[in-house]
């Protein structure tokens, strides 16, 4: 039984909920945990857990915990030895600032954090001596394939291209044939995301951010088998990577556990079975978002805030049946194109220039002339 406290914002999601199965499987104790609307399996969490704390969306009283105002109350606050940041977009960013400034060690699952925010908070981290690390499979990969001793050539992020590897034509995909992911099971909004190639985009920049390398040493390689979850290439060439089956509770696991490993619930590989493994480049005429996502982290200021706004909310009408799945590409494109440059951006701009995007995106669907006033170039 480790002696580790965790706190855990967004415990209901894919990513909560799997970190409460290594919770289990491990014998961590859950000091606190929040969530956004599914008050019921909260109740059953905490029954379970026995956090002393928790906070959603519309707080109410629960019995046996404190409830607090929101997850930005409880990074601020807890006293947990390791923060796990499961919340979906770019309501993420604010509880990660709480927790570094409440110098928590952070198991980062919110991409969106650094893809907004990534020289605000990696700087943060670094002026409160905090330690952000991922949970995403690749980067996961990437941090334990790391020498720090070493000079980086390139990082190899693979990608499993999603349901639609190979094919040109996009027209005519209904929301179903999107969250038909060939690998993992995840949520709906970044099962679509790996539809488009943005969820490699926004983990382009999340790279970018987390690792200090230019967006030229990032490379995107298609991997259909999900085995290698990406890669290191060192100046002299050697490559060194990370590997196991498609399983989130392994990078969960070692988040939680570093710079320690201990036996998990995830099956070995059996090599034998594997037979091949294949690798290609992606498909950046039809999927236009990964380019999008290049040229937004070498843009900066607010256009990676922008992009993931933009983007979120796209996403949103599309689940929704409001768009087609190809205006997805369209309406993100129009937003980054649009939009007037920050530099050197605050919180409260990157915060603004994601309602600009949703706002510009939801008239855009609408066929609704934007006000550009606030955003466009």
């Amino acid at each position: 039984m480790l002696n580790k406290k965790i706190a855990i914002l967004g415990s209901t999601g894919s990513i909560g909920r799997q970190t409460l199965d290594v919770a289990r499987h491990l014998g961590l104790r859950v000091v606190a945990l929040t969530v956004g609307d599914n008050i019921e399996l909260l109740q059953e969490q905490i029954e379970e857990f026995k956090p002393e704390y928790c906070a959603m969306k519309k707080p109410q009283k629960l019995n046996n915990v404190k409830v607090l105002r929101d997850s930005e109350e409880v990074a601020a606050t807890t006293d947990a030895d390791i923060v796990v940041n499961a919340i979906m977009g770019s309501a993420g960013l604010r509880p990660t600032l709480a927790a570094i400034r409440n110098k928590r060690t952070i198991a980062l699952a919110n991409k969106e954090t650094l893809v907004t925010a990534g020289e605000i908070i990696m700087r943060e981290a670094k002026q409160n001596s905090v330690q952000i690390i991922p949970v995403d499979s690749e980067h996961s990969a990437i941090f334990q394939s790391l020498d720090t001793r070493n000079s980086i050539k390139r990082i190899l992020l693979t990608c499993s291209g999603g349901p639609f590897y190979g094919r040109k034509d996009l027209d005519n995909i209904t929301v179903a044939d999107a969250l038909k992911h060939p690998t993992w099971k995840m949520g709906p909004k970044i099962t679509i995301d790996c539809a488009t190639l943005m969820n490699k985009g926004l983990e382009v920049i999340e790279a970018v951010r987390l690792f200090g390398v230019d967006s030229a040493q990032v490379e995107v390689l298609i991997h259909r088998e999900s085995i290698i979850h990406s890669m290191v290439e060192y100046i002299d060439n050697a490559v060194i990577a990370q590997l196991s089956v498609p399983d989130m509770r392994l990078c969960i696991q070692y988040a939680l556990t570093y710079p320690e490993r201990h036996k998990s619930q995830v099956p070995p590989l059996d090599f034998a079975k594997l037979g091949s493994l294949t690798f290609n480049k992606p498909d950046t005429e039809t999927f236009t978002l990964l380019p999008l996502a290049y040229n937004a982290i070498v843009q900066g200021g607010i256009v990676p805030a922008v992009l993931n706004g933009a983007n979120e909310y796209a996403v949103e009408l599309f689940l929704t049946g409001k768009i087609k799945f190809t205006d997805i590409f369209d309406l993100v494109e129009n937003a980054v194109t649009n939009c007037r440059n920050v530099a050197d951006p605050t919180i409260e701009d990157i915060e603004a220039a994601e309602i600009w995007a949703r706002e510009f995106v939801g008239d855009a669907a609408l066929g609704v002339p934007h006000d550009n006033s606030k955003g466009s170039k």
